[in-house]
């Protein structure tokens, strides 16, 4: 079984798109916050996990959606605190969106292999990720092609090119060579220090380092019904 991962939403916020701005109560008494946002889900690109294989990345469908273009949020402060307190791993309430618009879109799904997730107990390894396409950015007779009945898959992954990299990211990271650590051990799962006087100096400097997502890049192809010969029957 396929599992989802990187939804629009999701990828938007690892892309540093913006969903939620920031809330403003509307007055000093108030604690809920109310507002709209514009997602953009036509960047073209995914995430998937540096343990992934992008080597296993397989087409898999395209077809015609919605997606949302306008978003509302609400976000009552105390109600999201009472939730905290109550189910530390957040509520999926906090805050709440609701769709007040939506486009036409091409949503192209692929497919690929991973490492399971810790939280799937069955340990699955497949997963798949959508990105997304305004209707312009497709030729009229790939969208024609797209919407046939004899078209394979195979001939729907031509109208598209997929490529991969992991971009590095600065990270802060301890300097050793500007840290001193006191000597210790371990007494009952603590570390406590031998000399009870010495405190430990540490250091941070900033390093480049690979990171933890591959980005999958999407981007239609341009071709022509009668050069790709995709309306042959088979």
């Amino acid at each position: 079984m396929f599992q989802r991962l990187f939804t629009p939403m999701t990828v938007a916020l690892l892309s540093g798109g913006l969903l939620f701005p920031p809330l403003h109560a509307a007055d000093s008494k108030s604690t809920a916050g109310t507002g709209a946002a514009q997602p953009n889900p036509f960047t073209h690109f995914s995430y998937i996990p540096a343990g992934a294989d992008p080597g296993t990345i397989r087409f898999e469908k395209a077809k015609l959606v919605k997606v949302p273009s306008r978003v509302k949020y609400t976000m009552d402060a105390d109600y999201c605190k009472e939730q905290a307190f109550r189910d530390p791993g957040g509520s999926i309430a906090c805050p709440s969106t609701q769709t007040e618009a939506s486009v036409a879109a091409y949503e192209a799904t692929y497919s690929y292999t991973g490492q399971p997730l810790a939280s799937d107990e069955y340990a699955g390894r497949n997963f798949t990720f959508s990105v997304y396409f305004r209707l312009d950015e497709l030729a009229p007779d790939v969208q024609k092609a797209l919407a046939g009945k004899k078209l394979t898959r195979s001939d729907a992954a031509g109208y598209f090119a997929v490529s991969t990299y992991r971009e590095p990211v600065r990270r802060v990271a301890i300097d050793p060579r500007q840290s001193h650590f006191c000597a210790g051990n371990f007494v009952d799962g603590a570390w406590v220090h031998t000399d009870p006087g010495c405190r430990d100096n540490i250091g941070y400097t900033a390093v480049t380092a690979p990171s933890d997502y591959v980005t999958v890049k999407v981007e239609p192809v341009a071709q022509r019904l009668d050069q790709a010969g995709v309306v042959a029957a088979r």
